[in-house]
């Protein structure tokens, strides 16, 4: 039973209250181990591969159709490859697979790895703000980022290996889908975001650290682009298996 449950088994909908993407450029050889061998990374001129960084404020998050007011509010913080998938049918999938998941409320942790195979762990992540300047942090991840909003004109991170905004928006996030794979029984669950009023805005990123990151031994990678948004009403479809050898 806690095997089924954990195929995200019904829809779910949510409110994004505010997202950040950090996406960082890693030569692809480097990201490559960290992928199933069923999924493909998703390149930029066969060099570059993506490993995004998702800080999101969560609101009302409820099997579809429930009451918003039996959700639950939350801040995420999530680490993710930007991969394809080509199905048995032989349809090329555009999306996410994800190495971890951190959560500021238990309750998410529990629920989370009852129903996703994305790895929630509870931290002491907080959110503060003042005027445009935000901060998000967590001691016991090793996580500090410092960002500001507002500012007009934002240049693209030094040494991204896009040249302007509108490249760097393919990788901007979230993705059609995302993807679980179970290594024993060669099953991928494809999950489908739906979302409306999706418009990314360039980031200044002042300052950031992700104790996770390090821990992965990439060697020199690059912070690609920093999009935000805000106010985004989005779901999940129901899970979708399938055996892919």
């Amino acid at each position: 039973m806690l095997s089924f449950l954990k195929k995200h088994p019904f829809a779910v909908e949510a409110y994004f209250e505010q997202s950040i993407v950090l996406t960082f450029a890693v030569e692809k050889e480097q990201l490559a181990p960290l992928i199933p061998s069923c999924l493909l990374l998703d390149t930029w001129k066969d060099k570059w591969a993506f490993l995004a960084v998702a800080l999101v404020h969560t609101k009302s998050l409820r099997p579809k159709g429930f009451p918003s007011f039996m959700g639950s509010h939350f801040l995420l913080l999530g680490y993710r490859i930007f991969v394809r998938y080509k199905t048995k049918v032989g349809k090329q999938l555009r999306g996410l697979y994800i190495l971890k998941s951190e959560t500021n409320k238990k309750s998410m942790e529990i629920l989370g790895n009852i129903f996703t195979q994305y790895q929630y762990n509870t931290t002491d992540l907080k959110l503060t703000g003042v005027n445009n300047s935000f901060h998000f942090f967590s001691k016991n991840s090793d996580v500090n980022v410092e960002f500001q909003k507002g500012k007009e004109l934002v240049d693209l991170p030094t040494g991204s290996p896009f040249n302007n905004w509108k490249e760097a928006r393919r990788f901007a996030g979230p993705l059609p889908f995302t993807f679980s794979v179970n290594i024993k029984t060669n099953e991928v669950l494809i999950i489908e975001g739906v979302r409306n009023n999706w418009i990314p805005t360039p980031l200044q990123i002042n300052n950031y650290r992700f104790g996770f990151l390090s821990q992965l031994n990439l060697k020199a990678p690059v912070l690609a682009s920093a999009f935000e948004v805000d106010n985004v009403p989005y779901y999940w479809k129901k899970g979708k298996q399938e055996v892919w050898k």
